[in-house]
């Protein structure tokens, strides 16, 4: 398909974010995309009446009755574009992440043959790299990366291993194979999206992203990293010495019951060896909450023992609660 015939829909998913949320679809509607399409979840600010108020055609709206949060919004976002629209290619975003000027056109002149999808370059707005974002080859599936992350290894500097390098970030850079990219800049091809199906709405935020990109590697779907293709991420994550520092506490415990059923996909046979270098490294992490140590601690041992298990129905009110301890 000629890259000016490509029909190309976006995603947005949103909640009490408004001043991000404007920016993003200011950024979004300068683009040449025929559909924006954002769900808003659950809001409690002035984001339904903004919504509202916009007139632009290319707008499709959903209010969610109740906060799902992101997993829930994509999944939502996601089965709307394929049942909505006419769209050959659907991008996806969270309220804080928004395509550089001109990436849509970038994305419409790579050469999309042999990709279901495509992960974007993504940045914070000062222009260094978002490590949340940095795609990756999975260690356990590729001898190279699971060699390098051998040799890097503990503590956390074994993600030099099997995640791409700042030199692939290069503007010019040809795209090359990934096992993971991130919900912030993923172009995912209508074909793809009908063989991968909707990410599962029962993870509410973290780990959706991964799970799902590694669940299209498993089915044969072939997704590329796209340096010429930028996005925004106006986060507010803080990076601590071992890491990312989630706020608020409630974060935590969804990041890491997540990050062990991800693993388990990623890890196969492999996990179980892997499960006490994880408790190891994450329990380390505590040192970065401060005051909130022993909180970080407790939250920490529930989603440990909810990821093991794969229970994804514990209540939000709960998890709210857990938190609310310290």
């Amino acid at each position: 398909m000629p890259p000016h015939d490509l029909k190309l829909a976006a995603v947005v998913v949103t909640h009490n974010r408004l001043d991000k949320l404007t920016a993003t679809v200011g950024r979004l509607l300068a683009e040449d995309v025929q559909h924006v399409i954002v769900v808003d979840n659950a809001s409690t600010d002035r984001t339904a009446e903004w919504l509202a108020a916009q007139r632009d055609p290319r707008l499709i709206l959903h209010r969610s009755a109740r906060n799902g949060g992101g997993a829930g919004g994509f999944s939502v976002g996601m089965e709307l574009a394929r049942d909505r629209t006419d769209a050959d290619w659907i991008v996806v975003m969270d309220d804080d992440g928004r395509p550089q000027p001109g990436a849509f056109a970038r994305f419409r002149r790579l050469d999309l043959r042999g990709w279901d999808a495509i992960g974007a370059a993504v940045f914070h707005p000062d222009g260094s790299i978002c490590e949340m974002n940095r795609p990756y080859r999975n260690p356990f599936w590729n001898p190279g990366p699971f060699l390098r992350t051998l040799t890097r290894m503990p503590w956390g500097r074994g993600r030099a291993g099997f995640h791409l390098p700042d030199a692939a970030y290069g503007a010019d850079g040809p795209v090359r194979p990934v096992d993971m990219t991130s919900f912030v800049g993923f172009f995912l091809s209508r074909a793809a999206l009908e063989r991968a199906g909707l990410p599962d709405p029962q993870l509410f935020i973290y780990g959706d992203d991964q799970l799902y990109t590694l669940q299209m590697r498993r089915k044969g779907l072939r997704i590329g990293f796209a340096p010429s293709v930028r996005f925004d991420h106006d986060t507010a994550a803080q990076q601590g010495q071992t890491g990312l520092v989630l706020r608020p506490m409630w974060k935590v415990y969804y990041m890491y019951r997540n990050a062990l059923i991800a693993y388990r996909v990623a890890a196969g046979p492999w996990f179980w060896p892997l499960v006490p270098v994880l408790l190891l490294k994450w329990r380390r992490k505590a040192r970065d909450y401060g005051t909130d140590a022993a909180l970080f601690r407790a939250i920490l041992r529930q989603a440990v023992r909810d990821g093991l298990a794969s229970r994804l129905d514990r209540p939000h009110d709960e998890v709210l609660r857990l938190a609310a301890q310290g």
